[in-house]
C-alpha cells in the first residue's frame, strides 16, 4: 500500500532553561528528537552533533534491511562523533543525548530508541506508547516496586541507564519493525512534553483531526501552559495515502540545537566548541539547570533508589496524614471559636411554660443546638397579654444578659400592675 508523510517539528526553550539542549528534525523519510545532557557543558552540542550526523541517513533505501542498517549505523556513528569529540575537548566530559527516530520505508516505520524521550503512535483514536524509557525510575515500575504516579515525581526519575555520548561501551539501541497505515499519527517528543503534560491533554490533542503543524505547535504550547520546567521539543508525522491533497512540501528541517552550527571557536588558553547560537549576557550567566543524568545499570543503585523511593512514600504518606491532622485541628478551631461566640449572644422564649433567658443563638444545624436555658424566671406565659406572649414565643433577642434581665424585670412590672 503507498503512503506519504505530512510532518512537522516544534520546538521551545521553555521557562526555566538558559538555552535549548533538545534538537528535532523533520525529513523526507526521517523523523527524530534527541535531548541532550550535560548543561552548558555540552547536552546542545551533543544532540546537535547527533542530529546533523544522524539526519545524512535520511534517504531512500532499496530493502528494509537496508534501511534498518542503515538508520542504526548512523546512530552509531554519531555516538562515535560525540566520543571523538569529547576526546578533542575534555572541557565536553561527560556530554550525552538521548535519541529517538523512526524512519519511514514503503508502509514500513523503523523505530531507534536510547534514553528518555518518546515515540507515541495513534491509530484508530487509540495512543500507544511505542518506546520505553531507559531510566532507573522506569524500571522500579516494571518490577512493580512504584506507581507510573509516583515515577512522575519521583527525584531520581532524570537518571537515565542509556545514552549517546561520553559513557563506557557501544550504546544498547532499541530497534523495532512496524506497520504504517494511512490515517496513523506519529509523535516523537523529549521528557519536556512527556514529563510535563498529563495524558488526557495530550491524546485530547493527538486523536484530534487538527493539522499536522497546528498539533505539533499546540502540544508545545500546552507544555508552556503548565510551566515547561525543560525545554520542549515535539515532532509530529502523519501517514496518508499519496492521493491526499495538502500544501506540504517534504524537507530537511532541523529545531533547536540542531538548527545551528557547532564551531570551534578560539579563546585564550585554547580552543572550545559552541553552537553558532548568540546569546544575552543574562543567559550566559545563569547557571546550568539540567537535571538529567546518567548512570550505567546496577544492581547497586536500583537498590539505593528503591530505598529513597520507600523513604519519599514515607514521608508522603507523614505529611498526607499530617495535613488532614492539622485541617480537621484548624475545622475543629473554628467551630469552637464560633461555639464560644455564639455563647456571648442571649434571647428571650419559653422553656417548660416559664419565661426563660437563653443563652446562645437559636439557629440549630441538625442534632446540634448552640444555646441552652440560663436563666428561668417566676412569670408564667399565661400570665402575660396575648401580644406577649406572641412576642415571647417567636423569641426576643437581646444585646447582653443585663438588657434580658431588664426585659425580665419590666415583664413581672406589668404583670404586678
Amino acid at each position: 500500500m503507498a503512503i506519504k508523510t505530512i510532518s512537522y517539528a516544534a520546538s521551545d526553550i521553555g521557562k526555566h532553561r538558559s538555552s535549548n539542549q533538545d534538537s528535532g528534525y523533520s525529513g523526507y523519510q526521517l523523523f527524530f528528537v534527541a535531548d541532550g545532557m550535560g548543561g552548558h557543558a555540552g547536552g546542545d552540542i551533543a544532540s546537535a552533533i547527533t542530529s546533523q550526523r544522524v539526519a545524512l541517513t535520511d534517504s531512500k533505501y532499496d530493502s528494509i534491511e537496508e534501511a534498518i542498517e542503515g538508520f542504526k549505523s548512523g546512530v552509531l556513528d554519531a555516538n562515535n562523533m560525540l566520543n571523538g569529540t569529547v576526546i578533542e575537548h575534555p572541557e565536553l566530559q561527560g556530554m550525552g543525548t538521548t535519541f529517538s527516530g523512526m524512519l519511514v520505508h514503503g508502509n514500513q516505520v523503523v523505530t531507534a530508541h536510547i534514553g528518555d524521550s518518546r515515540i507515541y503512535r495513534v491509530r484508530s483514536g487509540e495512543v500507544v506508547q511505542i518506546t520505553k524509557d531507559h531510566t532507573f525510575v522506569q524500571k522500579l515500575v516494571e518490577l512493580g516496586r512504584i506507581t507510573e504516579a509516583e515515577a512522575l515525581v519521583h527525584p531520581r526519575r532524570s537518571v537515565l541507564m542509556r545514552v549517546l555520548g561520553d559513557v563506557q561501551g557501544e550504546p544498547e539501541l532499541d530497534v523495532a519493525l512496524h506497520d504504517a497505515l494511512p490515517g496513523d499519527r506519529w509523535m516523537l517528543c523529549s521528557d519536556g512534553l512527556s514529563g510535563v503534560v498529563p495524558d488526557d491533554v495530550m491524546t485530547k490533542v493527538l486523536t484530534s483531526n487538527i493539522p499536522t503543524e497546528e498539533a505539533a505547535e499546540l502540544l508545545v504550547g500546552e507544555a508552556l501552559e503548565y510551566g515547561a520546567p525543560d525545554n520542549v521539543t515535539v515532532v509530529i508525522t502523519d501517514i496518508v495515502r499519496p492521493t491526499v491533497q495538502a500544501d506540504f512540501e517534504p524537507g530537511a528541517h532541523f529545531v533547536g540545537s540542531a538548527d545551528h552550527e557547532v564551531v570551534i571557536e578560539e579563546r585564550k588558553g585554547g580552543k572550545i566548541l559552541r553552537l553558532f547560537n548568540p546569546r544575552s549576557l543574562l543567559e550566559l550567566l545563569q547557571a546550568p539547570e539540567d537535571p538529567a543524568k546518567f548512570a550505567p545499570e546496577s544492581e547497586a543503585l536500583l537498590k539505593k533508589i528503591l530505598a529513597e523511593t520507600k523513604q519519599k512514600l514515607r514521608w508522603r504518606s507523614f505529611r498526607i496524614v499530617l495535613g488532614w491532622l492539622l485541617f480537621a485541628a484548624i475545622i475543629i478551631g473554628i467551630g469552637f471559636g464560633a461555639y464560644q461566640y455564639t455563647q456571648t449572644r442571649y434571647y428571650v422564649d419559653v422553656y417548660q411554660g416559664q419565661v426563660t433567658i437563653y443563652q446562645g443563638i437559636r439557629e440549630e444545624l441538625g442534632p446540634w443546638k448552640f444555646s441552652s436555658p440560663h436563666l428561668i424566671s417566676e412569670i408564667n406565659l399565661e400570665d402575660l397579654s396575648q401580644f406577649q406572649q406572641t412576642l415571647i414565643e417567636r423569641s426576643i433577642s437581646v444585646e447582653s444578659l443585663d438588657e434580658a434581665i431588664k426585659l425580665i424585670d419590666q415583664l413581672k412590672l406589668g404583670i404586678n400592675e
